[in-house]
């Protein structure tokens, strides 16, 4: 058994490979694209944020994958059925997953895990077994994502550049207005990111006697790490303000998109941690229920306890598949859709951002890809709707809509044939 669970572990490691190869552009391609960072910059940033992310905030999102798709009750007589379909979804999906690296594709990790998890439970016990409105639900987010995100964008960019970028003193106007934009952006990303960072303020305020219904809670406290960056924000336009003269050349000539890049940086600090915490479960899922049935003999159906090992070997094979194959996905988001300034990215992360809270604030599963993709198609359709190459955007369109069936179909043909040989 020690064997098949190392083995198990390595195909975990390869998922997460390849999610860090191709949905870690979510969080850095717009930074690339914009020259806010380099490349090299980028890596280590989304590599570091990533990693902290996964190995601390992982859990939920993996427990929701291992026992939420299907129903794991229907295998509570077959849990080695069950360990068999698990083995297929890390084949099917990080297989999936590099085909669409290799071709620069940011596709959805998520919708490869659902795909497989749907596929093999279909071939193991039937239809049945799998959760429809569950699925129809994430195709429903994943339908109104890229629109949503795409007209925020537009409409802060618009607004930015009416108040901003086409004023005749445009660093004075950015000046004024910067403070409250990072404000909105670190605002959405504390109520999404930081309660669990935040919680025990929270407690120790509820222990002090303070009523704080629990639905108010990561509002609270996101709402509180908010102040604070934004505090910090503002400090760093002040000392910008004073060093501006002194700086070394930049890459962004530009001196209001200059300033721009300092927050579009911080933007996707957050984007990456955020994405860390989330999508670790799709590769990682998988291996938690294995172990757990290893350990308990039974199937997972009222929650698991992920080990820390196992959220740290996800983060592990995030960070190694960003380092050695991030960049191809990086320059497909940040280069090959639009032609990206600062302020413009910066426009495109806010616009994820809030879109990925709205989301979550209405307890629907989106995908960070859609998100992102829609806001800088948001950006094109404010430019000038010539400068969108469309034929990038219909090869990323039909990736998403292939994701699903192809998944389901690759685990549904391994399962059939690890059940014949194995089974």
């Amino acid at each position: 058994m020690l064997v098949t669970l190392l083995f198990v572990a390595l195909l975990a490691f390869y998922v997460a490979f390849n999610l860090g190869a191709n949905d870690v552009a979510n969080a850095m391609g717009t930074s690339v694209g914009s020259k806010a960072v380099t490349l090299k910059q980028a890596l280590i940033i989304a590599g570091v944020l990533e990693f902290t992310g996964a190995t601390l905030f992982g859990h939920e999102v993996t427990e929701t994958l291992a026992t939420k798709i299907t129903n794991p009750a229907l295998f509570a007589a077959t849990p080695q059925i069950l360990v068999t379909g698990m083995v297929t979804v890390l084949l099917a999906s990080g297989v999936w997953l590099q085909i669409a690296t290799s071709r620069g594709l940011p596709v959805s990790s998520s919708h490869a895990v659902v795909g497989a998890i749907a596929g093999f439970s279909w071939v193991a016990l039937g239809v049945g077994a799998i959760d429809w409105p569950s699925i129809g639900l994430i195709t429903i987010g994943w339908i109104l994502t890229p629109i949503i995100s795409g007209a925020i964008a537009a409409l802060f960019y618009s607004q930015i550049k009416r108040w901003i970028l086409d004023q005749p003193n445009q660093l004075v106007q950015l000046q004024e207005w910067i403070p409250w934009l990072s404000a909105v952006l670190l605002g959405a990303f504390g109520v999404i990111v930081l309660p669990s960072l935040t919680q025990p303020i929270t407690n120790f305020l509820v222990e002090l006697g303070f009523k704080i219904p629990a639905h108010d809670i990561p509002l609270l406290t996101g709402s509180l790490a908010a102040v604070g960056l934004t505090v910090i924000s503002w400090r760093q336009l002040d000392d910008h303000r004073h060093k501006e003269n002194k700086s070394k050349k930049s890459p962004i000539p530009n001196p209001v998109e200059h300033l721009f890049a300092r927050f579009q940086v911080l933007s996707a600090c957050f984007v990456a941690f955020a994405h860390g915490s989330n999508d670790v479960g799709n590769a990682i899922a998988p291996l938690a229920a294995i172990v757990y049935i290893n350990r308990t003999g039974s199937v997972p159906t009222n929650g698991i306890t992920i080990p820390i090992w196992i959220l740290i070997l996800g983060g592990a094979g995030i960070v190694t598949g960003l380092a050695v194959w991030g960049k191809k996905v990086i320059a497909t988001i940040g280069e090959s859709i639009i032609s990206l300034q600062p302020s413009s990215g910066f426009c495109a992360e806010l616009a994820t951002a809030t879109t990925i809270l709205l989301a979550s604030r209405l307890g629907l599963p989106v995908s960070t890809s859609h998100a992102l993709v829609g806001g800088v198609v948001g950006i094109g359709l404010v430019q000038n709707i010539k400068s969108i190459q469309f034929k990038t955007l219909k090869g990323i369109a039909a990736a998403w809509l292939i994701t699903v069936p192809v998944s389901a179909v690759l685990s549904a043909a391994i399962f059939s044939i690890a059940r014949i040989l194995f089974l």
